[in-house]
């Protein structure tokens, strides 16, 4: 389990005996807290009362490669020249606690004492200007640390702190180039690896070809026998579906081998493959694994970072794209689909293995998943590369029912409602130069989009 250093701020001004009392208290937040979270450890790291401490303890905490962040909370008054050299350095995401060991002011008993024992009000403002005159990120909450809404907001941390950590081994798999001539998947992947830590590796379709001809019958069968009993096989074309399977196996160890989190393909690049990769790639997503279509790498990195983020959450996190609007008055909706690649894990019941010919690509008909989606309150993400700097886009949407059944489109969809309505949100996409492939997710919201985003120093555009 990844764990979180919890520092408390002090000084030697107040004497042992409230330095004492400090540690106790701090010591007795950490320990309900852990009560409250199952994603991550917190470890009382000490209470920091000179420079030399500070920075010894963060010191420990960059080079602990278990540790994904800090909790600071500044119990007393804690002088915040001190922290300087530490912050300086820090390389770890951090949160800081604006909390008192006290839920309740005692009117009746009140005395200096208490006042200089329970001054996070004091202590915290001075530690709060300085993250703010060196330019540091963070995710500042702000309440009693035992009320629930406190509890969710430092969780809520916590997943997005284990996603950045995550972030920085995130590598990707190419297969072949960016789809000719598309501007928005395309961009700097050198920056990317500075500013995100993604590496993106580019390898010949011709490298997939062989390790999918390395699979062996039985192995295919022992899976095929698998996949069958978990959904609802709609076709007698068992030798397609077989051919996915086979794929999936290639892909799993080509990227395992090389510790890919995350893959791309590309319609235009299929040099020795029978079928495009269908069933093979959701199933993959649907194991957490990234993917992009037409060579998009940032999207592909992006799923990947927002399943990990959504790990032990309800709802589903999807690859996904734009394809087309009902537009009656009223009733807009987007209808996001995929010509063969959408995770599984919105799908509103048992998903469907069908084979039907596909209209690009020149192959042979691949086996997909077919669904319709969940429904619910949900974000639409995409990263674009402006140039000069990387932009997230979130947007607001609720995820509907289809109106209606669409019995010739066999592919997976999902459809929903832009807020906060149709024309304000897409005018607002397509202002902000939004890319078509996104991932969308019931299980994440608009902050924990931002947070992402603020943490990595990534440009946020929120609609909604």
């Amino acid at each position: 389990m990844k764990k979180v250093y919890f520092l408390t701020g002090s000084q030697f001004l107040y004497g042992e005996e409230t330095l004492k009392q400090v540690e106790e208290d701090s010591v007795e937040i950490v320990d309900f807290l852990n009560q409250k979270t199952n994603s991550a450890k917190i470890e009382f790291a000490g209470v920091m009362k000179t420079s030399d401490e500070i920075t010894s303890t963060i010191k420990k905490v960059n080079f602990d490669d278990e540790c994904v962040g800090i909790i600071v909370w500044c119990h007393t008054f804690s002088p915040a020249k001190m922290w300087i050299n530490g912050l300086k350095i820090l390389n770890k995401p951090m949160l800081h606690l604006h909390t008192q060991a006290n839920e309740k002011l005692p009117y009746d008993e009140i005395d200096m004492d208490f006042m200089n024992l329970n001054q996070s009000a004091h202590g915290d403002r001075e530690f709060a200007h300085i993250l703010t005159r060196l330019n540091i990120p963070r995710y500042t909450v702000v309440g009693f640390y035992k009320k629930q809404r406190v509890i969710d907001k430092i969780n809520k941390w916590i997943s997005v702190a284990i996603a950045l950590d995550y972030s920085k081994s995130v590598k990707i798999c190419r297969f072949g180039d960016n789809m000719r001539e598309v501007a928005v998947t395309d961009g700097d992947k050198v920056a990317a690896n500075i500013q995100f830590g993604w590496q993106t590796d580019y390898y010949a379709v011709g490298d997939i070809v062989k390790e999918i001809s390395k699979v062996t019958d039985e192995e295919t069968d022992k899976l095929y026998n698998e996949i069958i009993s978990k959904y609802e096989l709609n076709t007698d074309n068992i030798e397609a579906v077989k051919e996915q399977v086979k794929y999936e196996i290639a892909l799993r160890r080509f990227l395992d081998r090389g510790n890919y989190n995350a893959v791309t393909t590309n319609f235009q690049d299929l040099y020795g493959l029978k079928q495009l990769f269908g069933m093979s790639i959701q199933r993959l997503m649907e194991a957490g694994y990234g993917f992009g279509a037409e060579g998009d790498w940032k999207i592909a990195a992006l799923t990947t970072i927002l399943k990990k983020m959504a790990e032990g959450k309800k709802g589903g996190t999807a690859f996904m794209e734009d394809y087309t609007y009902d537009y009656t008055d009223g009733e807009e909706l987007v209808l996001g689909a995929h010509m063969l690649e959408v995770c599984p894990t919105v799908a509103a019941s048992t998903p469907k293995i069908e084979v039907h010919p596909l209209g690009i690509g020149d192959r042979e008909d691949p086996a997909r998943l077919v669904f319709d989606g969940i429904t619910g309150d949900a974000v639409a993400v995409c990263m674009t590369d402006m140039g000069d700097r990387f932009r997230i886009i979130c947007a607001d949407i609720e995820l509907v029912k289809q109106p209606k059944p669409m019995p010739k489109l066999p592919v997976a969809r999902v459809m929903w409602k832009i807020k906060p309505d149709f024309e304000k949100g897409v005018k607002a996409w397509l202002e902000a130069g939004g890319a078509h492939h996104t991932v969308v997710s019931t299980a994440l919201d608009r902050e924990d989009i931002e947070l992402f985003a603020r943490l990595t120093g990534a440009e946020f555009v929120s609609i909604g």
